[in-house]
């Protein structure tokens, strides 16, 4: 396994970093202008089909944030007994913190969890390679909590960047450019234990109602759709009027999660706030050091 070359590399890095810097935005994950490319009902719309008792045999039933988060803790046991690595298309969109809905962002991604051993303490490892927007496509990304000295090794694809590369801290400026996360939050293990923090803020919420809707079809798989909805404005950092979550009950996995604002005026679509899709999943592959390795010959790295 290639290992980070330590100074050597260190000095070449800041020998590079005017380069770097002029060039920061072209490894940022990009944040474009405002395209909403997933959207929901009306409001208005929406409250009252949920709000609405249904009748025997309807795949849509009332459910509770009790039983969600019993579900979400099920799911993260199985996880734990049984998820070494996977692969997956991984489909993002953030809003940022002006407000701004991102471009869609796809990548294909392996990742070996830190499930993976008897303490559940293994060092995770992270392989992105980027498919959209055109403007990061063949973008790759690796990391692993001990490979390189925690660094992330980069590679462009643009003329200026694309013959060497680069190294940057995960929590860095130029990493987090556009992000709500640092790399290592990536993933369906952290994916559920964010949910499950989450939801146990209303655990006891009056303001909040749940739905499960039985029969769902996502990409290939029959899930389970989960909508928690708001009668009202909760003030919290993470304020939603609508999630979503789609859980798979026969794989045991929460594969996606969907979270709205609230309209500016009545009747108004509900503004997306972060999506994050785990498409054409396939667990335990068996994915070894060389998935993880720069020197890879089925990556482009320089």
């Amino acid at each position: 396994m290639t290992t980070h070359p330590q100074r050597g590399r260190r000095i070449a890095f800041v020998c590079g970093a005017a380069i770097i810097l002029v060039a920061g935005v072209a490894f940022a994950f990009r944040s474009g202008p405002e395209v909403r490319q997933d959207v929901v009902p009306t409001s208005t719309e929406l409250l009252e089909e949920l709000d609405n008792d249904h009748p025997d045999g309807s795949p849509t039933r009332k459910s509770s944030m009790r039983e969600v988060l019993e579900l979400a803790e099920s799911a993260l046991r199985q996880m734990e007994g049984t998820l070494n690595d996977y692969t997956a298309t991984f489909v993002k969109q953030q809003r940022n913190e002006a407000g701004e809905l991102s471009e869609r962002n796809e990548m294909e991604v392996k990742i070996q969890t830190r499930l993976r051993n008897e303490t559940n303490d293994a060092p995770m490892r992270i392989y992105l390679k980027f498919i959209a927007p055109e403007s990061t496509a063949g973008r790759e990304v690796i990391w692993g909590k001990d490979l390189y000295d925690g660094l992330m090794a980069v590679h462009e694809t643009s003329m200026l960047l694309g013959w060497k590369t680069i190294w940057l801290e995960p929590t860095g400026m130029l990493a987090m450019q556009g992000q709500r996360f640092p790399i290592y939050e990536i993933g369906l293990v952290r994916l559920t234990e964010q949910l499950l923090e989450r939801g146990k803020q209303d655990l006891d919420n009056p303001d909040v109602n749940v739905t499960i809707t039985k029969g769902h079809e996502f990409f290939g798989r029959q899930c389970e759709l989960i909508r928690a909805t708001r009668s009202k404005p909760g003030g919290g950092e993470d304020d939603f009027s609508l999630a979503e979550i789609i859980f798979d009950p026969d794989a045991m996995l929460i594969v996606s999660y969907r979270s709205f604002g609230w309209p500016e005026k009545e009747g108004d679509e509900l503004p997306l706030l972060e999506s994050y899709e785990y498409r054409n999943l396939k667990t335990n592959v068996g994915l070894t050091d060389a998935d993880f390795d720069v020197e890879n010959e089925a990556y482009q790295y320089p």
